[in-house]
């Protein structure tokens, strides 16, 4: 017999047969999501913005339409909301769109809490 063999019953204490090793993972949290958001002004045209919620959001025209009264009637509303890199590009997206069509809409996002 080899002398660094043991017997379950022949181990010091603190040496047990039995112990499970668990291999953990770290907890990945996940990404913040960013709200877009649409602000009223008195200049874009209800149906730009209309137009806008509708090629840039995905949304119906009745969707859009009921957005579009939101951030009338309240000054703002959430239009999307997204990862980071998403929203970034969405609002860029919008205020270039709003530019070249010489309208003074505002996309803007915020870190949704």
């Amino acid at each position: 017999m080899l002398e660094n063999q043991w017997m379950m019953s022949d181990k010091p204490d603190g040496e047990d047969d039995a112990s499970v090793l668990v291999q953990t993972r770290p907890k990945t949290k996940r990404p913040p999501l960013y709200k877009v958001l649409l602000l009223n002004d008195d200049y874009t045209p209800m149906e730009f913005v209309v137009h806008v919620l509708e090629r840039f959001f995905g949304m119906t025209h009745a969707e859009a339409f009921e957005i579009m009264l939101t951030v009338h009637k309240k000054g703002v509303a959430v239009v999307g909301v997204f990862s980071h890199e998403i929203a970034e590009t969405k609002v860029g997206q919008v205020m270039d769109f709003a530019r070249r069509h010489q309208h003074p809409l505002q996309c803007t996002m915020e870190r949704e809490e």
